[in-house]
């Protein structure tokens, strides 16, 4: 599973408010996702998984040079004679990951020339080379809390307590260890610490929140208390500034000493993208991959696009009375055209 942009950034860029269309939202994010991967032939979180090559490469006449037809990051094993009951396998120090001198991922394997290693064909040059690596564009992260719960013993557990909620959506994939663990939904929870709001609300739009403890809480996060979202705007010592009745909820009064509540649970995909699901300690560091800006910026537009032209049956007008409006692609394709030529990789060589 990867996903290229969030369920809260379509939202946050549409202005989408409230629950109801989630699911249209998640599905469109899928399948905008998919298109991204095709135009480009690339994906940009990457995949663990052994890719096989034929060996020799008939448009190649360099012998000790393996092209390759996906990007690579990093490799765990090389092989070759792969399909052979014996494969031999290649020491990392008898080859080279090239090109070792731009930005970006790998397109070939050379074998160093000073070695006794080679690139063999097998019974059949068909599936001779085997590799074992990370595949993808890149492999960018950002640390985004830790652990509380809920993996600490159980590698198919799949519901899980984070730190903090600001920086983590539904859509997102995460690295704990080596394992990624994909984010399918998240819910609210009494804050660990059973905090509670100190002095009643008033239905105010205006008026901040007061908390037992404000260091319990990160600007970004959403918090509930009763029936009522807040998002949390910024914090000064026990005191939240938040806007009130945040994603279509109602506006309401609180009593004092309510609790509560954070949106820190999340329901997670284990071991996925050819990772391996493992148990993870308490405390252990969470982090999320972050695609290019520009496509995650290009998915967020393609979603948005979508969506308003299936809420208009693919018509030219979205939207009714006052309010209707003439969807235009335009700008759309021209980011999408700039995106595309920016990333596209050259077309694979044919095996």
């Amino acid at each position: 599973m990867n996903w290229y942009c969030s369920r809260e950034d379509i939202k946050r860029a549409g202005q989408i408010f409230g629950n109801s269309r989630h699911s249209i939202i998640d599905r469109t994010i899928e399948s905008v996702s998919r298109e991204i991967d095709t135009l480009t032939r690339r994906r940009f979180i990457p995949e663990t998984a052994t890719k096989l090559f034929q060996w020799p490469q008939t448009w190649s006449n360099i012998g000790t040079r393996l092209w390759l037809r996906q990007d690579l990051l990093s490799i765990t094993t090389l092989q070759t004679k792969a399909q052979d009951s014996g494969p031999t396998t290649i020491s990392s120090s008898d080859y080279f990951l090239e090109p070792q001198d731009l930005p970006g991922p790998y397109d070939r394997i050379e074998i160093d020339r000073s070695s006794t290693a080679s690139f063999e064909s097998g019974d059949t040059p068909q599936r001779s080379i085997s590799v074992l690596g990370s595949w993808g564009y890149s492999a960018n992260t950002k640390g985004v809390g830790t652990v509380v719960s809920g993996l600490a013993s159980d590698a198919t557990a799949t519901s899980v307590v984070i730190s903090d909620g600001s920086t983590i959506d539904v859509g997102d994939t995460l690295l704990i260890g080596s394992e990624q663990l994909f984010v399918t939904e998240r819910a609210s929870a009494a804050e660990p610490n059973s905090d509670l709001i100190d002095g009643a609300l008033t239905a105010s739009r205006s008026e901040a929140v007061t908390v037992d403890s404000g260091s319990r809480y990160t600007v970004g996060e959403v918090i509930l208390v009763d029936s009522e979202e807040m998002l949390i705007e910024s914090i000064s010592s026990n005191t939240l500034n938040v806007i009130r009745a945040y994603n279509a909820t109602t506006l309401a009064t609180h009593s004092n000493n309510q609790a509560v509540h954070v949106f820190r649970t999340l329901t997670v995909e284990r071991g996925v993208n050819g990772t391996t699901a493992a148990v993870h300690a308490n405390s252990t560091a969470i982090s999320k991959y972050e695609p290019e800006f520009d496509i995650r910026s290009l998915a967020i537009a393609m979603t948005l696009a979508e969506i308003a032209q299936e809420a208009a049956s693919y018509g030219r007008t979205v939207g009714g009375g006052d309010g209707a409006f003439e969807f235009s692609g335009r700008a759309l394709k021209i980011r999408m055209d700039q995106t595309i030529n920016k990333y596209q990789r050259p077309m694979e060589f044919a095996v």
